[in-house]
Parts: C-alpha cells; structure tokens; sequence
C-alpha cells in the first residue's frame, strides 16, 4: 500500500508564508510525478504546482512567483513553499503522486487525505 501524508497547514494572514510537507511511503519503485492541488467548496479541484522526477516544474497563473514547489527524492517527500498568502489562497491542499510500484505494474495517481490552509486579511 501507499501513503501520502500531507503536513504544514493551518491559519496565516494575508501576506504571511506557509509550508507545506508532503510524505509518500509504502511500496514504492519509483515516482514520476509529484504535485499540490486546492479545492473550495463548490469549486473543481485545481492544479497549483507539479514537479516531474527531472525536476520540471509547472505553476498555476494564480500562484506564479508567489509559490515554490521542490521535490526530496531520497525522502519521496515534496515541499510547497507558500509566499505572499491571499484570502483567495485559502482551501483544502492536496498532495498527489504519480508513481509505481513494481517493473509490471504500470504508474497510478495517489491522493493525500489533504491540509486546510486559511489566509485570513
């Protein structure tokens, strides 16, 4: 089985920083994918940031320049570094991880249980 366990959440004000941890473990060969979604009530779940095993990252417009996504391979854990927080900001953040478990097996998506990040004003 695996486990994504996301960390670093909780309440900041407009303009404060988070970070936020996210931990894969199990069984686990490789992982080729490992990125942070948000979602609102009422709202589609929405991409933040992705970063590939080559480190290849990619941004959503709404957060570009504000948000640094960074991977520890060794520790099969990724990093979310929040900067410059908005009220708008404010969700549930999920982990994701595209990966795989054996040579036969071909790469599923995992989820994390997810985060409440709340940026007041």
């Amino acid at each position: 089985q695996v486990q994504l366990v996301e960390t670093g959440g909780g309440l900041v004000q407009a303009g404060g920083s988070l970070r936020l941890s996210c931990a894969a473990s199990g069984s686990i060969l490789s992982i080729n994918r490992m990125g942070w979604y948000r979602e609102v009530p009422g709202k589609q779940r929405e991409l933040v940031a992705h970063i590939t095993s080559g480190g290849s990252t990619a941004y959503a417009d709404s957060v570009q320049g504000r948000f640094t996504i960074s991977r520890d391979s060794a520790k099969n854990t990724v990093f979310l570094q929040m900067s410059s927080l908005k009220p708008e900001d404010t969700a549930v953040y999920y982990c994701n991880a595209l990966l795989s478990q054996s040579y036969y097996s071909g790469s599923r998506l995992y989820w994390g249980q997810g985060t409440q990040v709340t940026v007041s004003p």
